[in-house]
C-alpha cells in the first residue's frame, strides 16, 4: 500500500486540472495515489481524467463523480475512501513541485510520531514568492495558535498533510443543503485541540488563485453559505486561549452570520455576554454584507 493520498476537489477546472496532473507525473517519488473528486463538472473533466487513467502513470489514479456541493462536500467525499498513512488537499488550480511527495515521506518516516497529526509545509507562487511567513524555527506547531496570532506570523495559505485516521475523527464535515463555502480548514483545527504537526517549512506547493475561488469572493460567501459561517464562528469563540481582539472579531461576525441566516444567536453561543455586547456591531455587518452584494451581483 501507498503512504500518501493526493485528493483534489474540482468543478469544471478541465481547462487547469492538467497542471495539477502533470506534476503529479514528475514527481521524484511515486509512493502515493490521486483522488480526484469531481463536484458535478459540466466540462470534459471526466473524459479527460478517464484518458489519464488508461496511461501508465506510475501512480493509481481514483475518480469519484458527485452532486455538486461545494469544496468541502469533496473533503468528506475523498476522506471517506482514503486508505494511506497520510492525506494532503491539492486544489484543482494548484500544483506541487516535483520533489513534493518525496520530501513529505521522507520528512515524517524520519520524524513520525503518534503524537502528531501530520506536516504543516509552505504554499509558494509560481515566482517561488512564499505566502505569508516561514514557519518558526521549532520542531512542531499547534494549528490554532497559528490561527489565533501567538506567532505573530503574516499567516495565509500553508499545505496541511494530516494522518488520515485523524482526518476520519473528525469527519465528515457537517453538510448544509444549499452552502457550498464551509471552510475545511475547520477540522484541521479541531484535530489540533489535541495534536501539534510537525514543521517542514519547504515548499510543497504552488498555489493559484482564481477569479472565481474561495480566496477571491468571501463577502459572496458569507451571503451564500451563513450557516457554515456560524459554525466556524462557534468553533472560533470556543478557542479559550484567544485574545480578546480575536474572539471579538469572530463573535461580531458569528452575529452576522446568524442574522443572515436566521439561526439562533445569544442562547447558542458560547459568550453570551459578549455577544449581546456586540451585537449592535454583528447587525452592521450583516447589513454592509447585504450592501455589498447587492453592489457586487
Amino acid at each position: 500500500m501507498v503512504t500518501l493520498t493526493v485528493f483534489t476537489p474540482t468543478y469544471n477546472r478541465a481547462y487547469c486540472l492538467h497542471k495539477g496532473y502533470e506534476a503529479l507525473c514528475r514527481q521524484s517519488c511515486k509512493d502515493f495515489e490521486w483522488i480526484i473528486i469531481d463536484d458535478g463538472s459540466t466540462d470534459n473533466t471526466r473524459q479527460m481524467v478517464e484518458g489519464w487513467m488508461r496511461r501508465d502513470n506510475g501512480f493509481r489514479i481514483r475518480y469519484v463523480y458527485k452532486e455538486n456541493g461545494g469544496m468541502y462536500t469533496g473533503y468528506n467525499a475523498a476522506i471517506a475512501i482514503a486508505e494511506t498513512e497520510l492525506t494532503v488537499c491539492i486544489d484543482s488550480d494548484d500544483h506541487m513541485p516535483d520533489d513534493a511527495v518525496e520530501k513529505i515521506i521522507t520528512f515524517w518516516n524520519e520524524h513520525r510520531d503518534e503524537g502528531y497529526a501530520g506536516i504543516v509545509g509552505l504554499d509558494c507562487f509560481e515566482s517561488g514568492e512564499i505566502l505569508g511567513d516561514p514557519f518558526p524555527d521549532q520542531k512542531s506547531i499547534n494549528l490554532i495558535d497559528l490561527a489565533i496570532g501567538k506567532y505573530k506570523l503574516n499567516n495565509r495559505d500553508r499545505k496541511i498533510v494530516v494522518r488520515t485516521d485523524l482526518y476520519k475523527s473528525v469527519a465528515p464535515m457537517k453538510e448544509f443543503p444549499g452552502e457550498k463555502d464551509f471552510n475545511p480548514h475547520i477540522m484541521h483545527l479541531q484535530i489540533s485541540r489535541n495534536y501539534d504537526f510537525l514543521v517542514l517549512n519547504e515548499n510543497l506547493c504552488f498555489v493559484e488563485y482564481q477569479p472565481d475561488g474561495m480566496t477571491n469572493t468571501v463577502f459572496k460567501q458569507y451571503l451564500r453559505s451563513p450557516r457554515s459561517f456560524r459554525e466556524t464562528r462557534l468553533f472560533d469563540m470556543s478557542i479559550k486561549e484567544a485574545p480578546v481582539s480575536y474572539t471579538v472579531k469572530k463573535t461580531i461576525h458569528y452575529v452576522s452570520s446568524c442574522i443572515l441566516s436566521g439561526e439562533p444567536c445569544i442562547c447558542a453561543s458560547p459568550r453570551k455576554l459578549l455577544t449581546v455586547l456586540l451585537y449592535p456591531f454583528g447587525w452592521l455587518l450583516a447589513l454592509y454584507i447585504r450592501y455589498y452584494n447587492h453592489k457586487h451581483p
